[in-house]
């Protein structure tokens, strides 16, 4: 590579380059500062990722780099934004119970900014050895920071359980991957593309595929690679939690989507059928299984089972309306999602006790009424009811959906969609129409406001979702 082709490259990964040179940065601030430096190290790495999502909306040129196994273009540019963001705001809801969750360190910042510079190289990634590094990167700050209470049982044992099972999805990726290369001579993905349009798949290449799309599937906690996710929810320290259903989850479905529609494109009927398969898996799993839960985390963690099956009924249309779907779906529910677990961490009694039953929420309205009119909200939102954003977030999957013939898959779509309400609005009618079971500790400011714009953000979206759906539009412009 000469030295004109890397100052290229260079210049177009720019944010990754600002976000590991600050990790590095910040380590060396915490190691020599000692524990007290860790606001300090919070505040700088939240600083640090401003300036590198500037960087990505404003200053990032368009392009391919490092011999085509980075990638930024308009889709790489707006999920990139979506999950820094996503990052910005869990990193953030961390200022308000850090001493108590004991994740009061240096080093949770840092791991915080790795796992964030891991989700920027994945969305990016345009080769399957580059995607592979970027999620490695990810999945190891992820399973520290999981386990990062080392005094709780719970995280530490949410911390090895996805440790055990993310390092089995791993080994069935690379495995895929080997797959893919032998049967195509390729790792780049426009390669890959064009040696399956010139040749007749073979039977190995669909194994490949298939375990490709199985290890992937285990990073949005699709079904029947879910196993991990109740458990990870529940365990982990609520920040942490808030974390992992936001960046993680959009890197995830991003790279999901980019190597289905750019390496695999020529063979689109077979993985759709995977995709349709664990699409409908997840949905039904994520409105039933959900019905009996008594911890709100749990809850919450099937919920985003489900979720992401929603977000594979956009994908399995494969088409230019189905990705911009995908982009509009990742950045409504996160946003939803930040906001309820902000609601969740504000859940601690006058003593500092956190609480997570489901039946604590029993007569919020009467002691804490603006909490449960944001979460009545956004569990409406959630549910998919008009005219809150989630309702449009459903509305466009399963539009493109039937857009692609696919009219099985939005009928199943919409009727698990009725299902999962019921435990939405069970959560409203605790708050609405029992009696207080007990009163929490006041909110703190931060998480209060975190709350407040998730709120606005889904009961005023109608006003101001035509331009998001337009950068949603524009981002799927990549691949058709």
């Amino acid at each position: 590579m000469t030295a004109e082709l890397l100052l290229a490259s260079l210049q177009i990964s720019s944010p990754e380059v600002l976000l590991a040179l600050g990790a590095l940065a910040l380590l060396m601030i915490g190691v020599f500062s000692g524990d007290r430096s860790s606001p300090l190290v919070t505040g700088l790495t939240i600083a640090v990722m401003i300036v590198a999502l500037i960087m990505i909306i404003f200053v990032a040129p368009q392009g391919e780099a490092y011999n085509g196994a980075f990638l930024m273009d308009g889709f790489a540019r707006f999920m990139k934004a979506t999950a820094l963001f996503g990052s910005i705001v869990a990193l953030l809801m961390t200022f308000a119970n850090a001493k108590s969750d004991q994740i009061d360190k240096p080093e949770f910042p840092v791991l915080v900014l790795l796992a964030t510079l891991g989700m920027m190289l994945l969305i990016s990634a345009n080769d399957l050895i580059a995607l592979y590094l970027g999620l490695e990167l990810m999945s190891l700050a992820l399973y520290v920071v999981a386990a990062f209470n080392r005094d709780s049982i719970r995280s530490t044992e949410a911390g090895l359980k996805y440790f055990v099972l993310g390092a089995l999805s791993s080994g069935m990726l690379l495995y895929g991957m080997s797959l893919v290369y032998g049967f195509t001579g390729n790792t780049g993905f426009e390669q890959i593309a064009q040696v399956l349009s010139q040749e007749t798949r073979s039977l190995g290449l669909v194994f490949g595929l298939v375990f490709v799309l199985a290890g992937l599937a285990f990073k949005i906690s699709a079904v029947p690679f879910h196993m991990w996710t109740p458990d990870v929810y529940e365990g982990a320290p609520t920040p942490v939690t808030a974390f992992f259903a936001s960046g993680p989850k959009v890197a995830a479905m991003a790279i999901l989507v980019r190597i289905v529609s750019d390496a695999f494109i020529p063979v689109v009927a077979d993985w759709r059928q995977v995709i349709v398969f664990i699409a409908i898996a997840s949905m039904l799993l994520g409105s039933f299984a959900a019905i009996g839960q008594k911890n709100i985390k749990r809850l919450m963690a099937y919920s985003s089972i489900g979720h992401m099956g929603y977000a594979l009924v956009g994908l399995a249309a494969g088409s230019e309306t189905g990705v911009s779907s995908i982009a509009l779906y990742m950045l409504i529910y996160m946003v939803m999602t930040l906001g309820t677990f902000a609601c969740i961490m504000s859940m601690r009694r006058p003593d500092g006790t956190a609480v997570e039953a489901v039946d604590d929420l029993a007569g919020l309205s009467s002691t804490r009424p603006f909490m449960a009119l944001v979460l009545t909200a956004l569990m409406f939102s959630l549910a998919g009811i008009p005219p809150l954003a989630g309702f449009f977030a459903k509305y466009f999957v399963f539009l493109a959906a039937i857009e692609a013939k696919l009219y099985a898959l939005a009928v199943i779509g919409v009727l698990s969609s009725v299902v999962g309400a019921y435990y939405y609005l069970r959560v409203v009618k605790l708050m609405w129409f029992d009696k207080p079971v007990g009163e929490f500790a006041r909110t703190p400011g931060l998480l209060k406001l975190v709350f407040g714009f998730s709120g606005l953000f889904v009961t005023a979206y109608v006003l101001f979702g035509g331009p998001v759906g337009t950068a949603a539009s524009a981002a799927a412009k990549s691949f058709f």
